[in-house]
C-alpha cells in the first residue's frame, strides 16, 4: 500500500470540530477560524453557510475505496449533485454546510483521503507528470519521489506559517508534462552523461504578472533533493512580504532580488539545509534510460489510448467534461475498476481521469463500460477546462462554467483553458487559447469581458501564453471561432498552435479581433449580459476570496519559525556540528524574545542582549524570561571550540523550557492562539483552552 493512502489523522480532524463548534458558540472570531479552517482545506463559498471541501490527492492518485469513499460523502453531506476535479490534481466537493464538515473529514479519513493544507498559506497539492510509472519516456518513476516529499512537508512545521500558498511539481523526464515552469518550484528527472538525478526551478506562477520559472540547479543528485526544496521554501518564508499579500509569491523575489540574486540566496539557504538534513532518509527511485523516440503524452491524461513501457499494456483515459463527476459517475467507476482488476486510476491536470494497466484484451469491453455511464475516451475539441468562476467562487467575476461547455478546440484539438477572474485556475497562459474573466466600464455601463491568452505551453521548451485583447463575454464564442478559422487557413504544413501563434505575434491578433474589440454606443445593450444571466452585469461585493488565505498572528508564526530551527538544532547536534547546532539556538531564542516584546508593545533587535533589557522594559512582571534570555545571549557568544555535547544538552533543555514558558503567556494572552505543532513538548491538560484545544498556563515569574 502507498504512503499516500495514509495522510489522514483524526486527531487533527477532532481538533478542527472543536473550533467549529467554538466558533459556532462565538468563542472564537471568525479570522482565526477562517485561518483553521482554511489549513483543514475547507473554503468559503459565494454562498452563505456553504463550503467547498477540498480533497487533496498528491499526484492524483485515486482507487476504487477512495472513489466509493467520495461518492458517499457526496451523497450523505453535500446539498450538490457532482464533484469537480481540478487543475491541481484535487477533487473538491462543493455545497457542504459548515456544521457538516467536520463528519466530512472523518468519513473521508475512513478511506485514507485528506483535505489537510489543500487550501491556505501551505504546500498546496503536488501535482505530477501523469504517467508516471508507466510512461516510456520516464527516467524514474517519480511516485517514490512524490510519497517522500509528502511524508517529509505535510505538517512541517516550516510549511504552516507561510506568507502565502506554495506549488510544487514533480516530472519524471526532460519533456516535464508537469509543468514546471508555472510553478513556485519544479522538480524535473533528467538524464546527465550517465549520472541520473533533478534539474529544479523557481519562481514561476500564474495569475497576477505571471512568469516563467528560473533554473536554480542544472542537476542535483537524489540526496540532496528534499534540501534544495526545503531551501527554496524557506526563502519564501524568510523573505517573502507577509503583509502585502498581493506580491507575496516567490515569483517576486525573483523581480526584488533578480534572477542572480535570487540564486545566491538560495545558495545560502542550501548550505544550511543540506547540513542539517545529512542523515535524513531520502527517497530513493529506480532510475532507467527512458525511450527519448517515444511519443510525448503531453500534460494530463493522454487524448487516446496510450501504450506503456509495460508491453501489452496501455492507459486508457476518460474525458471528464467540465471535470465534473456524479455519485453514479463515482460509484461506477469503483465498480469498473474492481470488474476489471484495475487498481490504478488517476485524476490528471486536465480535469479527465486515466485507468493504467489495462491489457489489450480489456480495451473493448471497457470502453462499453464506460460508455453505459456516459463517459468514454476523450474527442477532437473536448479538450476545455473551466474553473467553477460565479457558480461557487468569491473571486469569480464571469460563469466559466456556463461558457465553458459550449467552447470546442476544434477539429486541431485545440487546448482551451476558461478562468472565471484573473486568479486564473484554469491555467489560462498554459492552453493553446485562454481566457479570464474581466469587467471594463464601457459608456458608463459595466460590461463582462474575457482576456484573451495565446500560444501557451509550460511545458518543456515551451512558454507561456501572451495577452491578447479582451473581448465582451457576448462575443467570445466568435473571437474564439474566427482564431481557430485564422491558424486553420494560415498555418504551415504539421505547425502547431503554439509555433504559429508566437510566429503570429500580438498585432496580428489586436488587428483580427478589432471590431469585436470595439462596442458602439447603439450595441451596450447587446453586451451587458454575461452568459447564463437574464440580469445586466454586476461584480458583487463578496469581501474579497479565500485562497490566499487570511493574515496570520505574527506571533503564530514565529513560534513555527522557531520550531524548524529546533528541528534544525538537534539535527545537527546528532551529527556533532555543534556551531552549526548552536547558531540555531540562537535564531530560536532572538525570533521568540523579539515576538514577545512585539506583542507587549516593545521593540525588536538583532542583538540578544539588547533584546533581554527590551524584554526586562516592556515586561517588570515576568523577570525571569528576560534573564533567561541573557543566559542564552552568554550562552551563544561562546567560541566553537568550547562547545561540547554536554553543554548543548543543557541549554537546549533551558532554551525549550523557556519556549514553553513564554508560549503559556502568549496563550494567556490570546487564548485563540493555535500553537498546535510549534512547541517542543506536549502542553498539560491544565494549560488547556476552553475556547479553542489551545494550552493555557500558570505563567511562573
Amino acid at each position: 500500500m502507498s504512503l499516500l493512502d495514509h495522510l489522514a489523522n483524526d486527531e487533527e480532524i477532532n481538533s478542527y470540530g472543536q473550533s467549529v463548534q467554538e466558533y459556532r458558540d462565538l468563542n472564537i472570531d471568525a479570522a482565526r477560524f477562517t485561518a483553521g479552517r482554511l489549513q483543514m482545506g475547507i473554503y468559503g463559498q459565494r454562498q452563505e453557510g456553504v463550503n467547498m471541501v477540498r480533497i487533496k490527492l498528491p499526484g492524483g492518485r485515486l482507487s476504487a475505496p477512495k472513489l466509493r469513499k467520495i461518492a458517499s460523502a457526496l451523497e450523505n453531506y453535500s446539498r450538490h449533485d457532482v464533484v469537480h476535479i481540478t487543475t491541481r490534481q484535487d477533487i473538491q466537493m462543493h455545497y457542504v454546510p459548515l456544521e457538516q464538515t467536520p463528519a466530512v473529514l472523518h468519513h473521508l479519513a475512513e478511506a485514507g483521503l485528506t483535505t489537510r493544507e489543500a487550501c491556505g498559506n501551505t504546500i498546496r497539492n503536488i501535482t505530477t507528470c501523469s504517467l508516471s510509472g508507466v510512461c516510456p519516456r520516464q527516467n524514474v518513476d517519480i511516485t517514490t519521489h512524490l510519497e517522500g516529499t509528502v511524508q517529509h512537508l505535510l505538517r512541517n512545521p516550516l510549511t504552516q506559517q507561510m506568507p502565502r500558498k506554495f506549488k510544487i511539481s514533480m516530472s519524471a523526464c526532460e519533456s516535464d508534462c508537469a509543468q514546471g515552469m508555472m510553478h513556485d518550484l519544479g522538480v524535473v528527472a533528467v538524464r546527465n552523461g550517465t549520472q541520473f538525478g533533478f534539474k529544479v526551478v523557481a519562481g514561476g506562477g500564474l495569475g497576477h504578472k505571471p512568469r516563467e520559472a528560473i533554473v536554480i540547479e542544472e542537476f542535483i543528485e537524489e540526496k540532496d533533493l528534499l534540501p534544495v526544496m526545503e531551501a527554496v521554501i524557506q526563502l519564501h518564508n524568510r523573505y517573502s512580504d507577509r503583509p502585502k499579500r498581493a506580491k507575496s509569491r516567490i515569483k517576486f523575489l525573483v523581480d526584488k532580488f533578480g534572477p542572480e540574486g535570487f540564486v545566491e540566496k538560495y545558495r545560502e539557504e542550501l548550505s544550511r539545509t543540506q547540513s542539517a538534513l545529512a542523515t535524513l532518509d531520502y527517497p530513493k527511485g529506480e532510475w532507467s534510460n527512458g525511450s527519448v523516440d517515444s511519443e510525448v503524452p503531453g500534460l494530463g491524461a493522454p487524448r487516446h489510448i496510450f501504450a506503456q513501457k509495460q508491453p501489452g499494456y496501455y492507459v486508457f483515459p476518460i474525458s471528464v467534461p467540465m471535470g465534473n463527476l456524479s455519485v453514479t459517475h463515482l460509484r461506477g467507476l469503483a465498480h469498473i475498476c474492481e470488474t476489471f482488476e484495475l487498481p490504478d486510476i488517476r485524476a490528471s491536470q486536465d480535469q479527465n481521469l486515466f485507468l493504467t494497466d489495462v491489457p489489450e484484451a480489456k480495451i473493448e469491453p471497457l470502453r462499453a463500460a464506460l460508455a453505459e455511464l456516459g463517459l468514454g475516451v476523450p474527442k477532437t475539441g473536448d479538450d476545455v477546462v473551466a474553473c467553477p468562476g460565479t457558480s461557487t467562487c468569491r473571486l469569480g467575476i464571469t460563469s466559466s462554467t456556463i461558457l465553458g461547455p459550449k467552447l470546442s478546440g476544434g477539429k486541431h484539438d485545440l487546448k482551451m483553458r476558461v478562468s472565471g477572474c484573473h486568479n486564473g485556475c484554469a491555467q489560462p497562459e498554459a492552453g493553446d487559447i485562454g481566457i479570464y474573466g474581466e469587467g471594463k466600464r464601457m459608456h458608463g455601463k459595466l460590461v463582462p469581458h474575457y482576456q484573451l491568452h495565446f500560444g501557451g505551453n509550460a511545458m518543456a521548451r515551451g512558454a507561456l501564453a501572451f495577452k491578447g485583447p479582451s473581448i465582451p463575454t457576448a462575443r467570445i464564442e466568435e473571437a474564439i471561432e474566427r482564431v481557430q478559422s485564422a491558424f486553420d487557413i494560415n498555418r504551415e504544413s504539421g505547425e502547431t498552435f503554439y509555433s504559429w501563434a508566437h510566429r503570429m505575434d500580438k498585432p496580428y491578433f489586436a488587428d483580427l479581433l478589432a471590431d469585436l474589440v470595439e462596442v458602439k454606443p447603439e450595441e451596450l445593450a447587446s453586451v451587458l449580459r454575461d452568459h447564463g444571466n437574464s440580469n445586466d452585469f454586476k461584480v458583487l461585493q463578496l469581501g474579497g476570496g479565500e485562497c490566499a488565505g487570511v493574515s496570520q498572528v505574527k506571533i503564530g508564526t514565529i513560534f513555527f519559525e522557531a520550531a524548524h530551527e529546533r528541528n534544525y538544532r538537534d539535527a545537527l547536534k546528532f551529527q556533532r556540528k555543534f556551531e552549526d547546532s548552536a547558531k540555531c539556538a540562537e535564531e530560536m531564542a532572538r525570533l521568540i524574545g523579539q515576538g514577545l516584546a512585539e506583542l507587549l508593545g516593545g521593540q525588536k533587535h538583532e542583538d540578544l542582549k539588547i533584546q533581554a533589557e527590551e524584554l526586562r522594559r516592556v515586561f517588570p512582571t515576568k523577570p525571569r524570561l528576560a534573564k533567561a534570555l541573557a543566559q542564552f545571549a552568554e550562552d551563544s557568544a561562546r567560541p566553537a571550540e568550547a562547545l561540547n555535547d554536554d553543554d548543548l544538552t543543557r541549554w537546549f533543555s533551558e532554551l525549550d523550557a523557556w519556549t514553553m514558558e513564554v508560549a503559556e503567556f502568549c496563550l494567556s494572552f490570546d487564548r485563540q492562539l493555535d500553537l498546535t505543532g510549534a512547541l517542543p513538548f506536549p502542553l498539560s491538560a491544565s494549560a488547556k483552552s476552553p475556547a479553542s484545544g489551545a494550552a493555557q498556563p500558570s505563567v511562573m515569574a
